[in-house]
């Protein structure tokens, strides 16, 4: 707020709690040590220590019997022994063959390790292994019940499964009231927990190899009736598979390529030799023909021709041996020209052979491949009907291959699951050591009977047969001073000639208990008092002071309900549409907090310095306009609190255009009120009067509002 900002630094803290619909608080204690002994159901040392001095020896007697009950309770309760085996999940896998296993390790992250053990928790786990093991011919574990659901509960009540740190090793724990018994079922449960993993991948290698076995049978026909398909097709066309992915038709065909390039080649030879040949008889050279009669003639035509030209020479051309020798070169010549006639023949021969094969061989070449052409689509579906079948021999070789790999791994399977250490009896027991149970004990004990004495305490005090003592009394002699009767309700000559402004009538009270050692337990939302607080707000617009009005409130006694008035005439007066700001006294013993705070419920807190400095700053020579808080609001309700707790709360009378003081109806003639009464004669110009707070039904006197109080007497 703007006025907040010429408040004094000295602290401020909530002001008490209402009383009027609230379980009635403990006193305040003065800085002096006069006051009583609480705060706003606070602990403070003063009154615990009161309160030690006048109940130690009940609490000390209680406490005794609570020691006692819990040594009993040691000796009955069954001593409980925990064993734990330690089980390891070694990420490291068994490779013995280079094949990929059916199912390989779970792997090695946390998850995976959580996974088991909540495997080992589960119940599909422990219901054979609780059958196995008989628990329910254990009565430390069954408890007489035979039901599996209890059984599991009971079972599971007792094994702890965790993980040691961030290795890879789990404990698993079981409690038993006999050590021996422990160590057997954790030892049962860690070797069931192994046998299982390993158990599972030898199931599943199983499970595989059976089912590629059936698969094969599968595989098998189909395969079979595919090479079936093509078999019976190459029979229907007479297609013979000559290897290398050729027919024998094919292979014939590039036979017979070969064979008339062949026939081809000799007969372009044979023609060259027939040609030559008749080249050579019509030009009368020799050739380069070798047979051998034809060369033996030529080579005795030779000779003879040197025996002429010898002869010649010696005998002349007349001689008669020349005669001879020319006669046997006439029929050497005739003879050579028989044999040149003779080759021509057979070299003409030779040709027309070469040349009537090479036709053959031409007409049987085109003859297949006609009849290749025709059967080129058989040849296509023939490819097609092949390729499926070497798709299944493919497939059906790949699953028989993996058939018989996992056949074999059936006895190769390892877990990765082991024990690591086997459970043992235990020692000790699961309880703490007997030195500290008993410590904790007696300290428990003295606790709680400290709690409870001061609780039946607290409830005896707000009984309404008791009172308590007055403010004014000092907090060590209050325990001791007798508990006096409610007074009778005061006579209308002994109660205060001062103006009833509204009275609030007895309600239900709106918040728990309180104790010595705590708060309220319980609270609920405050009450609206608006509608018995209309004939104080129309007494308030009726003060005859123009602008923003000051009204003061002030607690008379304990428990007036003071705080509740105020916040109630503050929504009140903002329901009416009026700018209303409620300001409540800080006491003087509360903790140092900021000089103004502002609550929840719109109100602010400020100390007795910053209230009477924001309420005269705008009275002040050098005061500017601004630093007036009364030309922000309407009204400015100011809540005093008690005056017996904080007396210097009077001099904010003096700021005041009325005073309103809020007393219950059987504390108007009491003491407190007329020094209340007293202290305000010094501001007798101030328009004062009263609000009655829980006025018992029918107690009402049928008088005006704003006369004395009317009572029953």
């Amino acid at each position: 707020m703007a006025f907040g900002s010429r408040a004094s630094p000295r602290s401020i803290a909530p002001t008490e709690q209402a009383a009027s619909w609230e379980a009635p608080r403990a006193a305040r204690v003065k800085p002096d040590g006069t006051g009583p002994a609480l705060i706003g159901g606070s602990l403070t040392v003063s009154g615990s220590l009161s309160f030690l001095r006048e109940n130690g020896r009940r609490i000390l007697t209680l406490a005794l019997a609570l020691f006692a009950l819990g040594i009993i309770a040691l000796m009955v309760l069954p001593v409980r022994y925990a064993a734990t085996a330690l089980v390891v999940l070694d990420p490291r896998e068994l490779r013995v063959t280079t094949e990929q296993d059916v199912l390989p390790g779970i792997g090695q992250d946390a998850a995976a390790l959580q996974s088991q053990i909540e495997i080992a928790k589960s119940d599909g786990f422990l219901r054979p292994l609780i059958e196995q093991l008989k628990i329910a011919d254990d009565e430390d574990i069954s408890g007489g019940y035979t039901d599996m659901t209890r059984l599991l509960e009971r079972f599971r009540n007792r094994l702890e499964i965790t993980r040691r740190g961030l290795t890879y090793v789990i404990a698993m724990s079981f409690t038993s009231n006999r050590p021996e018994r422990a160590a057997y079922y954790a030892n049962a449960i860690a070797e069931a927990f192994v046998a299982s993993q390993g158990r599972v991948r030898t199931e599943a290698t199983d499970e595989a190899a059976d089912w590629l076995k059936d698969r094969l049978k599968t595989l098998n026909e189909r395969l079979r009736a595919s090479e079936d398909a093509v078999a019976a097709f190459r029979l229907e066309h007479k297609i013979l598979n000559a290897g290398k992915d050729s027919t024998t038709q094919q292979l014939r065909v590039t036979d017979l390529n070969q064979q008339v390039s062949a026939a081809r080649l000799r007969t372009e030879e044979a023609k060259a030799r027939y040609e030559q040949v008749q080249r050579d008889l019509k030009a009368n050279v020799e050739g380069p023909v070798k047979q051998d009669l034809l060369s033996m003639l030529r080579a005795q035509r030779s000779a003879l021709n040197d025996q002429i030209a010898q002869k010649k020479a010696v005998y002349g051309d007349r001689h008669p041996d020349l005669a001879i020798s020319y006669s046997q070169l006439a029929d050497i010549n005739r003879q050579i020209e028989i044999e040149r006639k003779k080759n021509i023949d057979t070299a003409k021969s030779e040709y027309e052979a070469q040349l009537e094969q090479q036709n053959a061989l031409e007409k049987q070449l085109k003859a297949v491949e006609t009849k290749m052409l025709v059967d080129g689509q058989a040849l296509v579906k023939l490819q097609e009907l092949q390729r499926d079948a070497d798709a299944n021999r493919n497939i059906y070789e790949q699953f028989l291959s993996r058939f018989k790999t996992t056949n074999e791994q059936r006895q190769l399977q390892a877990s990765q699951t082991k024990i690591a250490s086997i459970a043992i009896p235990p020692l000790r027991s699961t309880r703490p050591p007997l030195a500290l149970l008993l410590a904790a004990l007696a300290i428990g004990s003295l606790l709680t009977s400290t709690a409870a004495v001061a609780v039946t305490t607290s409830a005896s005090a707000d009984k309404p047969g008791s009172v308590q003592a007055p403010a004014s009394v000092n907090a060590e002699e209050a325990p001791n001073r007798q508990v006096q009767p409610p007074p009778a309700a005061p006579r209308a000559e002994s109660m205060p000639s001062l103006p009833v402004w509204a009275r609030i009538p007895e309600l239900a009270s709106g918040a728990g208990p309180s104790t010595v050692w705590q708060k309220p337990v319980a609270t609920s939302a405050e009450l609206d008092l608006g509608t018995h607080l209309r004939p104080l707000l129309e007494h308030i617009d009726g003060v005859p002071v123009r602008g923003c009005k000051v009204a003061l409130v002030l607690s008379v006694g304990k428990s007036a309900g003071g705080n509740t008035i105020a916040r109630s005439l503050n929504r009140a007066a903002v329901n009416r549409g009026l700018m209303s700001v409620l300001i409540r006294l800080q006491p003087e013993f509360a903790s140092h907090q900021p000089p103004v705070t502002e609550w929840r419920d719109g109100s602010t807190t400020a100390g007795l310095q910053s209230i009477d400095e924001l309420l005269s700053a705008g009275r002040k020579a050098d005061a500017r306009p601004e630093d007036d808080i009364r030309s922000e609001f309407d009204l400015i309700i100011v809540h005093a609190g008690n005056l017996a707790l904080q007396p210097d709360a009077i001099a904010l009378a003096a700021h005041a255009d009325l005073i309103v003081l809020v007393a219950r109806a059987g504390e108007l003639g009491s003491a407190a009120m007329r020094r209340v009464t007293a202290a305000l004669s010094a501001y007798a110009a101030v328009p004062t009067g009263l609000v009655v707070n829980h006025v018992p039904a029918g107690s009402v006197a049928p008088r005006p509002e704003g006369d004395a109080l009317g009572l029953a007497v």
